[in-house]
């Protein structure tokens, strides 16, 4: 059974940094691709980073390129985004994700190449 748990989200000021968490079980990190997307109040869920678990292969979107860090611990068979210099337009609830293509995956953006999904964690970003 697949189970992934997001941690870390928090309320922070604009320019600070946070790191979010998922845990992975039941799941190979190493042989799959994961991802990060985020769903703002009103918006529709956009992903946000995505990397190839053996590899390291990543890719982000526009919006957080050169800000956000996708990164993975196989031993530890944890996922993390790393956010440096956040700004409001941040704010939203946060999912990991796991994908459902198998090792050969590229890094996706695209929630229909992913099967698993964690409950969310929420990022406030305030002025």
């Amino acid at each position: 059974q697949v189970h992934l748990a997001e941690s870390g989200g928090a309320s922070v000021q604009a320019g600070g940094s946070l790191r979010l968490s998922c845990a992975a079980s039941g799941y190979s990190v190493v042989g799959n691709c994961m991802g990060w997307f985020r769903q703002a109040v009103g918006k529709e869920r956009e992903g946000v980073a995505g990397i190839n678990g053996r590899t390291g292969s990543v890719k982000y979107a526009d919006s957080v390129k050169g800000r956000f860090t996708i990164s993975r611990d196989i031993a530890k068979k944890t996922l993390y985004l790393q956010m440096n210099t956040v700004n409001p337009e941040d704010t939203a609830m946060y999912y990991c994700a796991a994908d459902r293509r198998g090792p050969t995956c590229g890094p996706s953006l695209g929630a229909l190449d992913y099967a698993y999904w964690g409950q969310g964690t929420q990022v406030t970003v305030s002025s």
